[in-house]
Order: structure tokens, then sequence, then C-alpha cells
């Protein structure tokens, strides 16, 4: 098992959203707010829903920084060209939670 990917691969960007939303514990509003403005909440909910919404370069490089993963992972995920990853930094996507489901660590 690796740290830096998901177990599971995402089947769609809407698989991606609902994953991050629940892993980073987070509302679209904050998502909103994490892309600086440039990916409204109403989108972020249509995608999790999802819903069918044009997504551009512009709108997955926010995305990415948005939901802390690569913009790689999100353009794969919403079915867009891949641009090579060089020099993109890998962050891990997997929290690990020891002790079973204990919060407030």
């Amino acid at each position: 098992m690796s740290a830096y990917g998901a177990l599971v691969p995402d089947r769609d960007l809407g698989d991606l959203i609902r994953r991050r939303l629940l892993e980073l514990r987070v509302t679209a509003a904050q998502i909103a707010r994490r892309s600086g403005g440039l990916v409204p909440a109403e989108t972020v909910r249509g995608l999790a829903r999802g819903q069918r919404i044009r997504v551009g370069d512009r709108l997955a490089r926010a995305l990415a920084r948005a939901l802390q993963v690569t913009e790689y992972r999100v353009r794969r995920a919403a079915g867009l060209p891949m641009t090579e990853a060089i020099g993109e930094p890998t962050r891990p996507h997997l929290r690990i939670v020891r002790g079973g489901a204990q919060t407030g660590r």
C-alpha cells in the first residue's frame, strides 16, 4: 500500500471530490474558499453530485489546490488530457488512523 495514492482509483471527478470532502472534513463552501474564489461552492456541490460540468485547465488547477491533491489526479478523474507531472510535488492523500475511530487528536 502506498502512502501517496488512494487504494481505489477514483471513477470520476465526483468520486474524487466526495472522497476528499470526507477525508479533509470540509464543506463545499470551504473548498470554494480554498480555491481562492475560482471554484464556486455550487460547482463543487454539483460535481460531487455527478452533474456534468465542463472542467477546464484553470478549474482543474484550482480544484487540485483546494482538494490538496495533484493536478494530474484531478485531470485524470475529470477525463482531461494529461500533462506531464514533472516537478509536481506529491503529498499523502490518505490519513492513517491508529486505534480505531478515535477523533480529536
